[in-house]
């Protein structure tokens, strides 16, 4: 109950979006190829920022 009103750290905000990334891309990867392979990549450009934030 008390976490619908707590703000999210950068740290989950990437997370989720990593998450949302691997999902779509899970979902294009039969239907379109070179819009899959874009979602993959964002997605993981995101891994270095979330292991450094894990490491401090």
């Amino acid at each position: 109950m008390f976490n619908l009103f707590r703000k999210k750290s950068e740290i989950e905000k990437l997370e989720s979006n990593f998450k949302k990334l691997m999902r779509e891309w899970h979902d294009l990867s039969s239907v379109n190829r070179k819009l899959s392979d874009e979602k993959y990549a964002l997605a993981q450009a995101l891994i270095p920022r979330i292991e450094q934030l894990k490491n401090k």
